[in-house]
C-alpha cells in the first residue's frame, strides 16, 4: 500500500516529516480493476490508481493543492469529464482515439504546475506516496495515446497549461529555448510577430498544435531539412524522479560571463552561452535516455531552427500506377543520400489525399475496402496519382533549378508521372497545404483525414525499413492485405529519411463501435508480428501496443529492455514515474500482470 503522509505534510517545506508507513517499493504493484467505479465518497476519484485507497489518495490531493493552488489540481471524478475528443481541444485526462474501452487508460486527476519548482515538489510528493505520475506537455500525441496515461489512475501532470514561455529566439545561432508548453504554431506566430520569419523557419509536423518539445522527445518528425526533431534538439533542463534538476550538455557548464542575482533558484539561472549549440558536453551523452523514456520529465529545451534558405520552391509528382512505388523508391534513395532530395519527402498513398478533401461517403456508399478499379477512380476525380509524391527544394534560384531538373529526369523515367507546382494550379489542395509545411508554416488541414469514417478515430502502425523498392513493396502488400482482412482502408504514406523510411498506416476507425475499434485494435498486434517476422521494427506506438513492440526488441534475451529497466530502477526506485512507458516496467510491477490484451480474432 503508497505510504502516508503526517497531517498537513507540504512537498515544499524541506524540514516536513516523511512518509508514516512503510514504503510498499519492494511488493509488486497489482494489476486492480479500472472500470469507473464511481467515487466511493463525494469528490472521489473515478478511478483510483493501483494500491491506493480513498484515504490515502485523498490525502495525497490535499498536498498537491498546498503545492499548485486549487485552482491547478482537477479529480476527475464523472464519465462526463472523458468527453473531449478533438484535436483543437484536447482530453488531458484519457485517450480520444480509444481502441480499448474509453474508461481504462484514463487519469485520477490533472496535476497543473506552475515553473520548475513545482515539478519538483510534485516529484518529491510522488514519492513520498508512491504515486505514479504520468507528465505531458500539451495532450495532442493523437494516434498514440494523447495525455491518457499507462498505468489507470495516475495522476496527469500537464506541463502545457503554465509553463508556455518562449524563453529564448537567437537569430545569430539559429535556436530557440522553450518550455513544455509552446506549440508549433506559437514558435511561428512569434517569430512572424517580431519580424524574424525572413531569417528563420521552424520545422512543423503534419499538425502543429503540438508541443515542440513533446512531439521532439517522442522523436516526431516534420518535412524541411530539418525535419528530424530529435536531431534538432540541442540541450536540455530536466526533473529527475527524485526531483532533481539538471541541463544537460554544455548548460551543465556554469556561465561566468552571465551573470544573475542572488537568490535565484537553479532553473532560474542563465544557461551557458553554447547550451544550445553543442548537443555532447564533456563525458556520456546523457540526452537520449530521455527521448521516449520514463527516466525525467523536460522542463526546458532547445531547439535549432532553419536559416531562411534564400528561395523555396515545392512540388507533387504524381505516378498513375501502383507498381510505381517500386521504382519510385530506387529512384529516391540515392537521390536522398545525395541530398538532391534536400527534406524529408513523402510518397502518399491516394486515399490519404483522398481523406483529406472529402470523406468516404463523398466517394462512394460501400462499406468495405476500396478495390484497385475504385480507387483508380477517385485518383482520376482528383486529377492525383495512386501514389503522389510531396518534396521542396531550397537555396537560391540557380541552385533550386538545378536540383529540379535533376528531379524530374530521374522521375521522368516512370511512364505518366506528372510534374505540378502549386502556384500552376487550385485543383490539389493537399500540394497548397503541404507547399505551407514544406516550409515551416503549421497547419490544422491534415486534421481532415481522420474523418474517413464517421466518429473517426485513429491509431498510427509505423515500421521502420530500408529505401528499397522491394521493401516498399512487401511492406505495403502485407499491409494491405492485413487491412481488407480487418474491413479497412488501407490509408498510407513513406516518409523518407536520410538512408530509412517510416511507413505511416493510419489505422481509421469508428470510436463508437467496439467490434470497429476490436478490428483496428487486431489489425495493428497483427501487423507488429508480420513486421517483426520481416525484421521491421515501429519506432512509436500507442499505449496498448507498448508491450508488444518492446517484446519485438529481443536480440540477446532482451539485453535492452534490461538495460533501460536498470537506469529506471536505479533513477526512480519507487517506480513512479510514467511506469510501464514504451515497455519499461520498474521492478515493482509486475510486467505480465500489466499487459493489454487484444481480440484472439476477427
Amino acid at each position: 500500500m503508497p505510504a502516508t503522509l503526517k497531517s498537513g505534510y507540504a512537498a515544499s517545506d524541506p524540514n516536513a516529516d516523511g512518509p508514516t508507513a512503510k514504503p510498499s517499493s519492494s511488493k509488486k504493484i497489482p494489476n486492480l480493476p479500472t472500470q469507473p467505479k464511481g467515487s466511493q465518497h463525494s469528490g472521489g476519484p473515478l478511478t483510483l490508481p493501483p494500491g491506493f485507497t480513498s484515504e490515502v489518495y485523498d490525502e495525497f490531493i490535499a498536498a498537491a493543492r498546498q503545492i499548485l493552488g486549487e485552482q491547478n489540481v482537477t479529480v476527475i471524478t464523472d464519465v462526463a469529464q472523458l468527453s473531449l475528443e478533438h484535436y483543437t481541444d484536447p482530453s488531458k485526462v484519457h485517450d480520444m482515439h480509444n481502441v480499448v474501452e474509453k474508461t481504462y487508460f484514463v487519469a485520477s486527476a490533472v496535476l497543473c504546475p506552475r515553473d520548475v519548482k513545482d515539478v519538483q515538489d510534485i516529484m518529491k510528493l510522488c514519492n513520498q506516496f508512491e504515486m505514479p505520475v504520468w507528465p505531458f506537455s500539451i495532450g495532442r500525441n493523437t494516434g498514440y495515446g494523447g495525455a491518457a496515461p499507462r498505468v489507470p489512475g495516475s495522476v496527469a501532470l500537464d506541463l502545457g497549461k503554465n509553463m508556455n514561455k518562449i524563453l529564448e529566439v537567437n537569430v545569430e545561432g539559429a535556436f530557440a529555448l522553450v518550455e513544455p508548453g509552446v506549440t508549433f504554431f506559437d514558435l511561428h506566430e512569434y517569430l512572424v510577430k517580431n519580424n524574424l520569419r525572413d531569417q528563420l523557419w521552424i520545422d512543423v509536423p503534419d499538425i502543429g498544435g503540438g508541443s515542440i518539445i513533446g512531439n521532439a522527445v517522442e522523436r516526431g518528425v516534420g518535412y524541411t531539412p530539418y525535419g528530424d526533431h530529435w536531431m534538432m534538439h540541442c540541450g536540455m533542463e530536466v526533473v529527475l524522479p527524485s526531483g532533481e534538476l539538471i541541463r544537460t550538455g554544455m548548460g551543465a557548464l556554469p556561465d561566468p560571463s552571465r551573470p544573475h542575482p542572488d537568490g535565484l533558484r537553479p532553473d532560474q539561472v542563465p544557461g551557458n552561452r553554447a547550451w544550445q549549440l553543442f548537443n555532447y558536453g564533456f563525458g556520456p551523452y546523457n540526452d537520449g535516455i530521455f527521448s521516449q523514456s520514463n527516466l525525467g520529465i523536460v522542463t526546458k529545451m532547445g531547439i535549432w531552427l532553419m536559416p531562411n534558405p534564400g528561395g523555396y520552391q515545392a512540388y507533387l509528382i504524381t505516378l498513375p500506377r501502383d507498381e510505381d512505388l517500386h521504382t519510385a523508391l530506387d529512384i529516391i534513395r540515392p537521390l536522398r543520400l545525395q541530398m538532391v532530395l534536400q527534406n524529408v519527402p513523402t510518397l502518399r498513398h491516394i486515399l490519404l489525399d483522398a481523406a483529406v478533401s472529402g470523406n468516404k461517403k463523398s466517394y462512394t456508399q460501400k462499406d468495405e475496402p476500396l478495390d484497385d478499379e475504385e480507387l483508380d477512380a477517385i485518383a482520376k476525380k482528383l486529377k492525383l496519382g495512386r501514389w503522389n509524391f510531396y518534396g521542396a527544394v531550397y537555396g537560391p534560384e540557380p541552385v533550386r533549378k538545378v536540383l529540379w531538373s535533376v528531379i524530374k529526369e530521374a522521375f521522368s523515367k516512370i511512364e505518366g508521372a506528372q510534374f505540378i507546382l502549386p502556384e500552376e494550379t487550385k485543383d490539389h489542395p493537399v500540394l497548397q497545404t503541404r507547399s505551407g509545411t514544406l516550409q515551416g508554416i503549421p497547419s490544422l488541414d491534415e486534421l481532415a483525414w481522420v474523418n474517413w469514417l464517421p466518429n473517426g478515430a485513429h491509431l498510427f502502425f509505423s515500421p521502420i525499413a530500408k529505401i528499397t523498392g522491394d521493401d516498399g513493396m512487401l511492406q505495403y502488400s502485407m499491409t494491405k492485405k492485413r487491412c481488407k482482412e480487418a474491413g479497412v482502408d488501407f490509408i498510407g504514406t513513406f516518409t523518407i529519411g536520410m538512408r530509412e523510411m517510416h511507413h505511416i498506416v493510419c489505422i481509421v476507425f469508428d470510436r463508437y463501435n467496439k467490434e470497429k475499434r476490436d478490428r483496428a485494435h487486431w489489425l495493428i498486434r497483427t501487423l507488429i508480428q508480420d513486421a517483426a517476422e520481416h525484421g521491421w521494427g515501429e519506432y512509436r506506438t500507442h499505449l496498448a501496443l507498448m508491450d508488444q513492440i518492446a517484446d519485438t526488441y529481443s536480440f540477446n534475451d532482451n539485453a535492452q529492455r534490461k538495460l533501460n529497466e536498470t537506469m529506471k530502477n536505479a533513477l526512480d526506485p519507487k517506480g513512479i514515474l510514467a511506469p510501464g512507458k514504451n515497455g519499461v516496467w520498474p521492478s515493482n510491477y509486475d510486467r505480465e500482470a500489466w499487459r493489454i490484451p487484444g481480440p484472439d480474432s476477427l
